[in-house]
């Protein structure tokens, strides 16, 4: 399939994977402050924004697709699925990613009896099932939950709805296979065999991926920084744009 992606800036390259339903849109703003530092890609991933697919989204998939469209070793960010999506690319390739970023993001989505710190089964079953009877207002709701208890939540959502669609409406399928991939990814296992250098932002008042989630992440991860944003939730890299570019150009930097 053919990967859409925007890139902006010279230097190193620099692979930006975005969150359920949205875009590399999202990303725009906080690039803008990296541009000078190095070459920066914003990727629609598969079946979202402008990289549309017939194939059904699996997480495997998608890693195949970023794996054919960037041959060269990268820095990967992954915000939310997206970080999923580059846990699961940095386990396949290790020889591949140079350094990884996952902000909000979480080896395991949905709720297990030995994994607390994620969705309850029940928000992901209510998210899919409402998907089929009011898809753009299920997507609402999404955008809201992911502001929620930020202290910029207003602000948040709003850019969040702006750029939702900038690259063009997203496929219901695609939108089912999301949310099927966010409920069944459980990554836990694999987390520890990574060995490149990762930073983590998270935000102290996320209720999709919460801290716990973070604090995890960076015992299991031998090479691993924990950035916290204090009032943040889902999207601190746009609640807490400065605070966000600073760690992510401090941390390139180092490498």
């Amino acid at each position: 399939m053919n990967l859409y992606f925007d890139t902006l800036g010279r230097g190193d390259d620099v692979v930006w994977l975005h969150g359920w339903a949205m875009n590399g849109a999202v990303w725009r703003d906080s690039v803008s402050g990296l541009v000078d530092e190095a070459c920066h890609h914003l990727v629609d991933l598969p079946g979202h924004g402008r990289s549309g697919t017939d194939e059904a989204l699996s997480l495997a998939m998608m890693v195949d697709a970023l794996d054919a469209a960037f041959p060269y070793p990268v820095h990967v960010v992954g915000w939310s699925l997206g970080g999923a999506v580059a846990a699961a690319w940095a386990a396949r390739s290790p020889d591949k990613l140079r350094s990884l970023t996952l902000v909000a993001s979480s080896p395991c989505f949905m709720q297990r009896p030995d994994w607390r710190s994620a969705m309850p089964e029940k928000t992901l079953a209510q998210f899919a099932a409402s998907l089929q009877d009011d898809w753009r207002g299920t997507l609402k709701r999404f955008i809201s939950l992911q502001a929620m208890g930020d202290d910029a939540a207003r602000a948040v959502a709003r850019r969040l709805g702006d750029e939702l669609f900038e690259h063009g409406e997203p496929g219901l399928a695609a939108l089912s296979e999301g949310l099927a991939i966010l409920r069944d990814t459980d990554l836990r296992a694999d987390i520890g065999r990574l060995t490149l250098p990762v930073l983590l932002q998270f935000g102290d008042r996320d209720t999709l991926t919460p801290l716990p989630a973070g604090a995890w992440l960076a015992q299991a991860l031998p090479q691993a920084e924990l950035i916290v944003h204090r009032s943040a939730a889902h999207v601190p890299f746009i609640s807490h744009r400065d605070a966000f570019v600073s760690a992510q150009r401090r941390f390139l930097a180092s490498i």
